[in-house]
């Protein structure tokens, strides 16, 4: 196997590689309206939970609009990777997703990674712009409130992005499983550093999205230097980090499955969601 590319990044190493903070994730059931932005329907339905921050996993949301974009060469501007322009769905299905509810400059504020299809039933992933996009009608879908901790969106020497970081938020104790809200630092090995991180709790469910460099498969590589990644399941037993994903790199055209241990790293950065086995035994399917 050829050594594992890594990106120049335009500013200083961050010294932790990792961010890691203590908080509860409670599973929760929302509803989300149709007839407004999406990103206003998630929030109007995590705040209905009682929620401001919180981790959702989508499956079968008809879109009456989907916006998106996907990764793009470097800019030229030393930043290591880029979007591309707008793409534009009229009507869309949302097959998988996930997607992050933190906040910037005070505001509710989304991050989502999905798969999706267009009327041609072709199979397209990328970045959601939730502002610009609707769904076609009102859909209950299920996921995590978080409390303790959020994600706040924050400029990143290291890279050049304003980037989600993890920052306390009332107390990390309360009702709902014990959890870790991370990211994780361009270059490094994903697998390796949750591990460390997720050291605390033994045992978990890993829920996230992220960037990774040529994401390497077990079976398959994605040849993009920068691509986008959805974690569709992942397990971490002690030093032990099982990862299945999904990921779309410059031409647009996703892969899937298990991650190679050890043989990716990340391009920008990836924001996971850890959840703990209250009773540290094995993680059951109970859990949305």
């Amino acid at each position: 196997m050829s050594p594992l590319q890594l990106l120049t990044h335009p500013g200083p190493r961050s010294e932790a590689r990792f961010t890691a903070l203590p908080c509860h994730a409670q599973p929760v059931e929302l509803r989300l309206a149709a007839g407004m932005s999406f990103e206003k329907a998630v929030v109007q339905g995590f705040a209905e939970a009682g929620f401001t921050a919180g981790y959702l996993r989508l499956s079968g949301a008809p879109c009456a609009r989907l916006s998106y974009v996907i990764p793009a060469p470097a800019p030229g501007d030393g930043r290591a990777a880029w979007y591309s322009k707008t793409h534009v769905l009229d009507t869309a299905v949302i097959s998988e997703a996930g997607l992050h509810l933190g906040m910037k400059q005070g505001a509710p504020f989304l991050h989502c990674h999905g798969l999706w299809s267009g009327p041609d039933g072709a199979q397209r992933m990328g970045h959601l712009l939730a502002p610009d996009s609707e769904l076609a009608q009102e859909m209950t879908v299920q996921g995590w409130g978080i409390t303790g901790a959020a994600l706040a969106v924050t400029p990143d020497p290291e890279t050049g992005f304003d980037l989600f970081a993890p920052v306390v938020q009332g107390s990390s104790a309360g009702d709902g499983l014990p959890a870790l809200l991370c990211t994780l630092r361009p270059n490094e090995d994903p697998h390796a550093l949750l591990a460390e991180a997720g050291a605390p709790l033994g045992r978990a469910r890993i829920e996230g999205i992220g960037s990774l460099v040529h994401t390497s498969f077990e079976a398959s590589q994605l040849e993009s230097y920068a691509t986008e990644v959805l974690l569709r399941a992942g397990r971490l037993t002690g030093d032990s980090v099982i990862l299945n994903a999904a990921s779309v790199g410059f031409d647009g055209a996703p892969m899937a499955g298990v991650l190679r241990p050890h043989g990716n790293r990340i391009c920008i950065t990836a924001e996971v969601l850890l959840i703990g086995d209250q009773t540290r035994g094995p993680l059951g399917d109970s859990a949305p």
